[in-house]
């Protein structure tokens, strides 16, 4: 929104200069993006007439001019100008005058003395080009200064505002503002009934009343379509970015920048029949002012006649009854529009006006028929012209729902303390009635005031009318309590210190993935859909994380980085009948050489071992690996993890299509698991010092191929025999001596008693019993 600083301040004006007048606005909530004068700056240039131009004598494009400054006697100018002339009243910069770029100086030109010169507009930077001197009007007063004629001490305020501030989308509207803010009397245009001197109406039939509830408008004829704009109502609508176009169609504008009111204006003689407001027909067609034909499509609501529609409503009008210079009868129109039927129909057409800009976002509809009296005064005044009364239909317009604001919930928010009387007062000066409750206000918006709608707009509304800068900046204060962590719970930051001192490096993926990957690489033929995905490659929830890690050992291999250890906590998400399950999930990745490259140790690539120490020091040693199929992951070299007998996760390598699929030229490792087991720990207990040694027996045993070493240890320690204090594998044999299928697991196994040295004959029992166990259960012989 942009407007001239002189135009409001005839409204409202404040003790403020523009720059005070800035910084208001921008705290208020209205922001002011952008504050420069109309016209560069420059002094003694006047109103002047040429009284006579003759050829200078040794130049054939001067001339010599006699020029009235209005200082008594003229003074000769030596022009250049082809539009020079004698009677022609223009800019003259006198001696001594400061133009953009250059000092005005007595001067010879072509030996003939020159006191001052004629001006251009671009001279006086008012335009970027010009063909001659700047003609001034006929009524125009010699000696004038030219910034007091053209207004140009003036300023230019470009308003950035939110798109609830409607309101503020007119002079009168901000001018209300400031009177709030400051304190300053209002003096808004006086805006009377015009007298109806015919009875002659136009028959309007409103169709669709929930998307127009109110339209009014009137006749006037016998106006003067070519009658000038006058140079004051230019000067506004130019500095608010308006071009003038004609008297009728500038004065519609003027109320738009005005009231915030949209106007159209048709020429009443090429109306066919009554209007009507209905929603267009499928196929119907409507040629716009901006020479754009368009199809119409049957939510657009449209303006319309007997015969076809006649303009695109709160939009644009149409060219068939666009008002021209052989007008003589206009039907001026003036109507709210339900913002929820106009918003996006512009855009939908590529462009968009001043008046769909209001009207989606919410017009005053208080103000309909105030803004088209207004407008009638100006044609009459203007273009003359006889009024007819006004056409008005009315249905239900928009409720203004009281709103209740607590007072100590307005001080909650704002951290400070006003009392009842200071916030009456505040919303007084905003035009808000309001009646007192218990504990607060019950406030009833203006039909202007769109945005109030809850509670906290009213203290948004107090706040910035008891001033941002009156609201202490305090630090936030509470009472902090040590809240107790459970010893036998670990946190997420565990897991990620433990993988960051394993290599790892933390990554964040989006939370979406292409449903191609989680039914191809995941096998989950169920993924829940986004309703309004963000791109087209992602447009599912992921069930797994690793799908974000791959993407990243691409973005990392495509820059050269060879060795690339990635992990993630996140989230996957199932869907269950009718609703959904979100799962946290911590993953990793490990590509490249098992160790960075040094001269001590050979070049070797990563492997499943590797990955699974780092697997082993998440779950604190309590995972067991059961051999297993992934459809991500290499037949024969992946496994699930199982935790306290319960299925937790998967480790493997990637399945070699996949890695061909990425073009990766090595294989990667990788494993995910649940989050919820790994933080749940065992809660340490008190167990004695044994005084007395260990006592150290090996088993060598030979079993069938398959059968898990795992199994082996989990029978061995399911003997709780508490003489044991350790067992564990550190040999396996296949060979020499070792029959095909079989193969021999040598187990130390470290006994101990806290109250006595063990005997060989107690060794001998403990090492009986696990024997026979390994062969009950496993088939297993002592190897010789």
């Amino acid at each position: 929104m942009q407007f001239s600083e002189h135009w409001l301040r005839q409204y409202v004006n404040p003790a403020l200069d523009s720059q005070g007048l800035s910084h208001a606005l921008t705290m208020a909530g209205l922001e002011v993006e952008e504050l420069e004068p109309v016209a560069a700056a420059f002094t003694k240039v006047v109103v002047a007439e040429i009284i006579s131009a003759e050829k200078h004598p040794d130049a054939d494009r001067l001339q010599v001019c006699k020029v009235d400054v209005g200082n008594g006697e003229p003074l000769q100018i030596v022009c250049g100008a082809p539009n020079a002339r004698a009677g022609l009243k223009a800019p003259c910069a006198l001696v001594g005058a400061e133009l953009p770029g250059f000092k005005i100086k007595q001067a010879k030109v072509r030996g003939v003395e020159s006191f001052g010169m004629m001006c251009s507009a671009k001279e006086l930077g008012l335009a970027e080009e010009s063909d001659g001197i700047l003609e001034l009007s006929a009524d125009a007063q010699v000696g004038q200064d030219i910034r007091a004629l053209f207004d140009l001490d003036d300023k230019l305020f470009t308003l950035k505002l939110t798109p609830n501030r409607t309101d503020c989308l007119s002079i009168a509207g901000i001018a209300r503002d400031v009177t709030a803010l400051t304190g300053a009397s209002l003096t808004l245009p006086e805006i009377n009934p015009v007298a109806a001197v015919h009875t002659q109406q136009q028959g309007v039939k409103v169709s669709e009343p929930d998307a127009c509830p109110r339209y009014a408008g009137r006749l006037i004829q016998g106006v003067n379509a070519t009658a000038p704009t006058p140079d004051w109502m230019v000067r506004r609508l130019e500095r608010s970015g308006i071009r003038s176009i004609s008297a009728i169609v500038d004065i519609t504008n003027y109320v738009l920048l005005e009231q915030g009111q949209p106007l159209h204006a048709f020429d009443a003689d090429k109306l066919k029949g009554d209007i009507e407001v209905r929603y267009a027909r499928s196929g119907e067609a409507l040629l716009l002012l901006n020479d754009e034909n368009v199809t119409l499509s049957n939510d657009m609501l449209v303006i319309a006649d007997d015969s076809s529609p006649l303009a695109l409503a709160g939009i644009m009008g149409g060219d068939g009854s666009a008002v021209g210079d052989a007008t003589r009868n206009i039907f001026l129109e003036s109507a709210f529009f339900a913002p929820a039927v106009i918003v996006g129909k512009a855009r939908r057409l590529n462009f968009s006006t001043d008046s769909s800009y209001r009207f989606e976002r919410g017009v005053d509809f208080g103000n309909t028929v105030q803004a088209l009296e207004r407008a009638s005064q100006l044609i009459l005044e203007i273009c003359g012209g006889q009024a007819g009364p006004v056409t008005e239909v009315l249905h239900d317009l928009p409720e203004r729902k009281p709103v209740r604001l607590r007072l100590d919930r307005l001080n909650s928010v704002l951290g400070i303390v006003l009392d009842a009387a200071i916030v009456g007062t505040l919303l007084e000066r905003l035009n808000f009635s309001f009646t007192l409750v218990d504990g607060g206000f019950e406030v009833v918006p203006p039909s202007y005031r769109f945005d109030i709608e809850i509670e906290e707009d009213l203290i948004e509304e107090v706040a910035r009318l008891h001033g941002y800068d009156n609201i202490p900046a305090l630090a936030p204060h509470d009472d902090l309590q040590m809240l107790p962590a459970a010893e036998a719970r670990l946190s997420r930051n565990w897991l990620r210190d433990t993988l960051a001192a394993s290599g790892y490096q933390e990554i964040v993926s989006y939370s979406f993935v292409d449903e191609a990957w989680e039914r191809d690489f995941l096998g989950n033929a169920n993924p829940i859909a986004l309703k309004n995905p963000i791109a087209s490659n992602l447009s599912v929830m992921r069930s797994g994380l690793w799908a974000g890690l791959i993407e990243t050992l691409t973005y990392n291999l495509n820059r050269r980085q060879e060795r690339v250890r990635l992990f993630e906590i996140g989230s996957a998400y199932f869907a269950e009948d009718a609703a959904y399950r979100e799962v946290g999930r911590i993953s990793g990745l490990a590509y490249g050489d098992a160790e960075p490259e040094q001269w001590a140790l050979a070049a070797r690539e990563v492997d499943f071992f590797d990955v699974k120490a780092a697997v082993d020091r998440l779950t604190n040693g309590r995972a067991q690996y059961v051999a297993a199929q992934h459809a991500a992951l290499h037949p024969g070299q992946t496994a699930q993890i199982v935790l306290d007998g319960q299925p937790v996760g998967w480790i493997g390598k990637l399945h070699p299509k996949w890695q061909q699929h990425y073009q990766l030229p090595r294989s990667a490792v990788l494993f995910e698991l649940d989050v919820e087991p790994l933080l749940q720990r065992e809660v340490a207990s008190y167990a004695q010092v044994a005084k007395f040694p260990p006592v150290r027996r090996d088993i060598a045993v030979v079993v069938d191929e398959i059968t898990p070493i795992q199994s082996l240890l989990d029978t061995m320690r399911s003997s709780k025999n508490t003489l044991i204090s350790e067992i564990s594998l550190f040999d396996v044999y296949r060979g020499k001596g070792i029959a095909e299928g079989k193969k021999s697991l040598a187990f130390l196994v470290l006994m101990q008693d806290t109250q006595k040295t063990l005997t060989d004959a107690e060794a001998d029992a403990v090492m009986a019993e696990l024997l026979d166990l390994l062969v009950r259960h496993h088939g297993a012989a002592l190897r010789n």
